[in-house]
C-alpha cells in the first residue's frame, strides 16, 4: 500500500501493525508492554490480534524488539531511535551567544555507503552542509557528540562574517518547514478517529526530527516549532491514555 501524499506536502503513511507497535513503544517510558496490552491498544486502530502477533514475531526475529515472557520491548538499536525522538520533541538547548559549531569532514577514501551514512548522522545532529564536507549550526544545542565521529571530522567554533539569520535561511528551508508544521497542526485539530490521530502524530514526529532547533533570533516570525511540540505532547498523552486505558494500565 503506497503512502498518501497530501496536497499540503504532508506524507501521511498508512498504518501497519509494525508501525503501530513501534509508535506505541517509542512513546512509552519504559518502552515495553505486555502482549495483552498491545492487542487491546491496537484494536481501535483496525489491527487484529492475529495480525499483531504475527508482526511481533517478525519484529523479534528482525531485531526490532526483545521479548521476555509475554512482555515486548524495544531492542537496543531502537532505544537509540527513542532517544532521538525524545530529543526531537523536547530538545535540550542553552542560551546562544552568537557562536556556531562547525564539523569539517577530514576522512578520505570512503565509499558511497559510508559517505551517505556520515551525512545522515551529521544531519541527525542537526547540522547543515554549507559546502561539501563542511557542516555547521548555531552552538545552542546540548547534545553528546559521538566519539567515533572524531575519527572522521574535526570540530571548531566561531562566528560567521555575514548575517547569521541570512546564513540560517540559506542552510535550512525554514519557510517550508513552518508551512508544513502549520498544516500538521490543522490536521491534528481535525483528526477525530484514533487511527487518524495516530497517523498524524507519526507525521509530526518525523517533521520534528527535521526541525533545526535554531535560536529565536534566527527564526522567521511566528515560528510554529514550540506550538507543534506542545500539540504533539498533549495529543500523544491523550491518545496513549485512551488506548492503554482500555487495558487497565
Amino acid at each position: 500500500m503506497n503512502a498518501s501524499q497530501e496536497p499540503s506536502g504532508i506524507e501521511l503513511r498508512p498504518l501497519s501493525a509494525r508501525s503501530v507497535v513501534l509508535s506505541l513503544l517509542l512513546g512509552t517510558h519504559p518502552p515495553e508492554l505486555p502482549v495483552r496490552d498491545l492487542v487491546r491498544a491496537v484494536e481501535p486502530l483496525g489491527v487484529s490480534g492475529s495480525t499483531l502477533r504475527a508482526a511481533l514475531s517478525r519484529m523479534v526475529a528482525a531485531g526490532d524488539l526483545r521479548r521476555s515472557d509475554t512482555v515486548y520491548g524495544l531492542s537496543d538499536r531502537l532505544l537509540e531511535r527513542q532517544r532521538r525522538q525524545d530529543a526531537a520533541v523536547h530538545p535540550a538547548t542553552r542560551p546562544w551567544d552568537g557562536e556556531w559549531e562547525m564539523a569539517v569532514v577530514t576522512a578520505t577514501g570512503r565509499g558511497p555507503a559510508e559517505r551517505a551514512d556520515l551525512r545522515a548522522r551529521l544531519t541527525a545532529l542537526r547540522l547543515a552542509e554549507l559546502r561539501e564536507g563542511v557542516w555547521l549550526r548555531p552552538a545552542n544545542l546540548c547534545r553528546p557528540w559521538p566519539d567515533d565521529l572524531d575519527r572522521v571530522t574535526r570540530r571548531f567554533t566561531g562566528r560567521p562574517g555575514l548575517s547569521a539569520p541570512d546564513l540560517a535561511a540559506s542552510l535550512w528551508p525554514l519557510e517550508e518547514w513552518a508551512a508544513t508544521a502549520q498544516a500538521l497542526l490543522a490536521h491534528l485539530a481535525r483528526a477525530e478517529r484514533p487511527a487518524d490521530r495516530f497517523t498524524v502524530l507519526a507525521a509530526v514526529v518525523r517533521h520534528l526530527l527535521a526541525d533545526p532547533v535554531l535560536p529565536a533570533p534566527l527564526l522567521p516570525a511566528g515560528w510554529p516549532g514550540p506550538g507543534l511540540r506542545a500539540a504533539y505532547t498533549d495529543h500523544r498523552r491523550e491518545l496513549t491514555e485512551e488506548m492503554l486505558g482500555r487495558t487497565g494500565r
